[in-house]
């Protein structure tokens, strides 16, 4: 008898069509691996070059990250944040560096002239390491005085973060903006205490300064090469890929190694008839395992080497359209090196070869005499390993759904998220039981139709494990996409609802000139310190500071509480918010502004219509001077528009522009969901392909026996019906069970499914189902069988 290398190479190369299922799903696998493990390294190793400092040899900045300790003794860790806006160093900094050598104190920020034109103003000292020349005339020294780097009259008013001012224009600069005195550019940056960066001129980047050091200590950062990027979308770009290539790339590739190892399963099962004769010939149960892990080895890689060729192109489409919708910065690269690479075909090669193994254990160890009488009869025991683990995952499911439903807030959220992932375990696991379950259930309709729906009935119900192997991609293909594309539905659905419930103003001035007339809104976020004790995290929350009470012009839905009590040194949040922080009316809540400063604001009113404008609302005054821009975004004015406040538009039109910062998210989602619902759908076509192209002795049978190739081909449709039925309730069982609690902690309501596009996903399910099981059918019944 040949040897198991022998046999698995005769198999490949004699049978290659038996193996073409298994080929294919590896080949799935390892592109969506590769793809989210190519995102997951592009966001770990993103970078962009330093443009403002890139000729600052040495600069002293504050830490863009906050820092929070949690845990309790030696299981003490520390977590970090990105800052949402720019994080400033101290003044007094500057003091304790000049006697080191030449020092800038560096600020930026926009200013404004009288035609609307915004422009990035400093102080001239910053043109030391940036490179910006007289054109003309003379540095700005004395206050009242700007360099301009456009031609215009020799006098100007700009508005500024301080307040708008009446300047001499006394130079002409080389590149546009606007240059004050360094003195002057600190007072009129809205925070005369605080400093973009300090530069040091004559330090040496290559050398260790121990004088710096001591002068800075841990009150700010020394940065030197690389690492002088101050681009806040840089951290932002970074935590995206990451969640990508991370979070959902985890997901994916559970799912795709699931959807793998069941597709292996079903090829090596559907040879337990080959393997049958080779134990009764003799083979050893070793012989047979060791066949099995041959072919593995054989096809994995190989599919594994040109899965990466999709994976490579899907994560450079994915890259690139992120980067064309702003989300990411130009400069930064997508990277490709040939760790993700390697670890998918690893991933693909481990599920192969696993998946294998177990469906060869049991014709490998059974007698052979009873080997051929077993491979024709589908054994009805559930397995004695994968039936207890589905149990427990279908009771965690249980219990994570019971939870989710008990609690409100982040804890809400965070145990739907395990309902969805640990049901389709189950299914995953359980899925003969299941299928025997659903065969009975859509089985008894079926009955009805005739003989050829009660003989896809009879076959439904006899074969479990092989439509098991049928339907468990299409509960993932409908649970997953549902869950993603209806979350935003129901998100996108309850902020348009309380935006326009809420604006109470008739108009909205979009870029304020002046704040008179109208209450100022800045928008922008903050971090919110979460948990209590040793368990604590940051999360980060929309905010909005308004420079007066906001009930004439915002009805946030007040729950408790009342927003005219608020003044500096007091907060109103949203009710999500307030849930997961524990909080309530009077109470304390730990934030962190937009520039990394601490507050600790005593909760005045919580509200529950922070989905559509803000979850935490924040007097003016208090976030004075820690954004970026330092002016208000937005004036809310009730009545007639005040002439110099700038343009403005309707409240219906500004309720209607929110739309488009929702577009990302929208589109995120979106795109999850047809990644991860496209490669389930490959793979249910793959599969009912498979177990189709696999029947071909019982369909000539039929044949045989009278059946006409009408009466087989109307079975497959009936089959495939059930199939497909039984795929898209579960799954939508699954969706709901996940998106009810999810959405009741997020808007507050229960989950908006559009009618057309649910309709949409069952209908492309179905279609899905009857093309794959009409073609090959089709392909199988085209000769009529000849009769004995």
């Amino acid at each position: 008898m040949p040897t198991p290398n022998g046999l698995a190479r005769a198999a490949l190369r004699f049978r290659p069509a038996a193996f073409a299922g298994t080929f294919i799903a590896l080949l799935l696998t390892v592109a969506i691996v590769s793809a989210c493990g190519i995102l997951l390294e592009s966001g770990l190793r993103a970078s962009v070059p330093p443009t403002r400092y890139a000729q600052a040899p040495v600069m002293v900045a504050a830490d863009q990250r906050v820092h929070l300790r949690a845990g309790a003794g030696e299981g003490t860790y520390e977590v970090t944040a990105a800052v949402p806006e720019r994080a400033r160093v101290d003044a007094a900094l500057l003091e304790r560096l000049t006697p080191l050598g030449r020092t800038v104190p560096d600020v930026s920020f926009p200013v404004r002239d009288d035609a609307g034109a915004t422009l990035d103003a400093s102080g001239w000292g910053s043109t030391a390491f940036t490179g910006e020349h007289l054109a003309a005339g003379r540095a700005p020294t004395r206050p009242g005085e700007v360099a301009l780097g456009t031609a215009g009259p020799d006098r100007i008013r700009l508005d500024t973060p301080a307040g708008p001012r009446e300047f001499r224009v006394v130079g002409r600069a080389d590149r546009p903006g606007a240059w004050f005195s360094d003195t002057e550019a600190r007072a009129l940056s809205g925070h005369p205490d605080a400093l973009d960066a300090i530069v040091l001129l004559d330090a040496d980047p290559r050398a260790d300064t121990p004088a710096v050091r001591a002068a800075v200590g841990d009150r700010a950062r020394i940065l030197t090469g690389t690492a002088r990027v101050m681009d806040p979308r840089l951290e932002g770009a970074k935590a995206l890929l990451s969640g990508l290539g991370g979070s959902f790339g985890g997901i994916a590739t559970l799912v795709a190694v699931f959807t793998a190892a069941g597709t292996v399963a079903l090829s090596v099962g559907q040879r337990s008839r080959e393997f049958a004769l080779l134990r009764a010939i003799g083979a050893t149960p070793r012989q047979i395992r060791r066949t099995v892990a041959t072919e593995a080895l054989l096809i994995a890689p190989l599919a594994g080497a040109l899965g990466c060729v999709p994976g490579i192109a899907l994560a450079s489409w994915w890259f690139g359209q992120l980067q064309a919708k702003g989300a990411i910065p130009d400069a930064v690269e997508l990277s490709v090196s040939w760790i993700p690479l390697l670890s998918a075909i690893g991933i693909g090669l481990a599920t192969a070869l696993l998946a294998g193994w177990a469906a060869a254990r049991r014709p490998a160890r059974i007698r052979p005499g009873q080997a051929l009488a077993a491979a024709a009869v589908e054994r009805l025991r559930p397995g004695w390993i994968r039936t207890p683990l589905g149990l427990a995952a279908l009771a965690g499911g249980i219990v994570c759904a019971g939870l989710a439903a008990g609690n409100t807030g982040e804890d809400a959220a965070n145990a739907s998220l395990g309902v969805v992932m640990l049901f389709m375990l189950a299914v995953a696991l359980l899925g003969p039981l299941v299928a025997r379950a659903c065969a009975a259930v859509f089985g008894l309709p079926l009955r009805a139709t005739g003989p050829a729906g009660r003989l896809a009935a009879a076959n439904s119900r006899t074969n479990a494990r092989r439509l098991a192997s049928a339907i468990t991609p299409i509960v993932l293909a409908m649970a997953f996409s549902s869950t993603l594309v209806f979350l935003h539905t129901s998100q996108d659905r309850a902020t348009r609802q309380q935006q326009e419930a809420g604006l109470l103003a008739d108009h909205v001035v979009t870029d304020p000139r002046s704040t008179d007339g109208g209450i100022a809104v800045t928008r922008t976020s903050v971090l919110a310190v979460m948990g209590s004790g040793a368990d604590r995290w940051l999360q980060s929350a929309t905010a909005q500071s308004v420079s007066g009470d906001p009930t004439p012009v915002q009805d946030l839905g007040v729950r408790s509480g009342s927003l005219a009590r608020l003044r500096p040194g007091t907060v109103a949040v949203d009710r999500t918010l307030a849930d997961s922080a524990h909080a309530s009316v009077g109470d304390r809540i730990d934030l962190r502004l937009p520039d990394g400063t601490p507050s600790r604001p005593e909760i005045t009113a919580v509200y529950s219509r922070g989905l559509g404008f803000a979850e935490v609302t924040l007097p003016a005054a208090d976030l004075a001077g820690h954004t970026t821009s330092g002016r208000p975004t937005e004036l809310l004015v009730r009545g007639p528009v005040p002439a110099d406040a700038g343009p403005a538009i309707p409240a219906s039109r500004w309720t209607a522009a929110q739309d488009l910062d929702r577009a990302l998210n929208a589109w995120a989602n979106t795109t999850m969901a047809a990644v991860l619902g496209g490669f389930a759908a490959v793979a249910a076509a793959n599969t009912l392909v498979m177990t189709v192209l696999d029947r071909r002795r019982e369909l000539r049978m039929l044949r045989l026996v009278g059946s006409t190739r009408r009466q087989v081909l109307r079975m497959l449709r009936w089959e495939a019906l059930l199939i497909t039925g039984a795929g898209i309730a579960l799954g939508s069982a699954i969706a709901l069970a996940t998106l009810i609690p999810l959405t009741k902690a997020v808007t507050g309501e229960g989950p908006y499914v559009p009618p057309l596009v649910y309709a949409s996903f069952a209908a492309s399910a179905l279609l899905l189902g009857l093309i794959s099981t009409a073609l090959p059918g089709r392909l199988l019944t085209r000769r009529p069988s000849p009769t004995t």
